[in-house]
């Protein structure tokens, strides 16, 4: 079970920084909306939308971060596993 958590913390901590990452490393907060800078056509007046976006900040790394850590401090409530010492004299 120590193994399992402590390597379940890894995945988790990797998966968030890989994600993090490939969406752009954003060193802001988390983002669900970007700006999109729009020109009329006739009028030629620059105008700003919002686009739908997902993009992951620091608090995402953060939040993983402790997550992994819960994870890896969960393995330590684990005992060391007993082997089967049945060659006793």
């Amino acid at each position: 079970m120590k193994k399992l958590l402590r390597s379940l913390a890894i995945i988790v901590a990797l998966a968030a920084a890989v994600v993090w990452v490939a969406t752009g490393a954003n060193r802001g907060w988390t983002k669900t909306s970007v700006p999109v800078k729009t020109l009329d056509d006739v009028t030629g007046i620059e105008g700003i939308s919002y686009q739908q976006k997902f993009l992951p900040g620091v608090d995402f790394l953060g939040a993983a971060a402790v997550a992994s850590g819960l994870l890896a401090g969960a393995s330590f409530f684990f005992g060391k596993t007993k082997t089967n010492q049945s060659n006793k004299p």
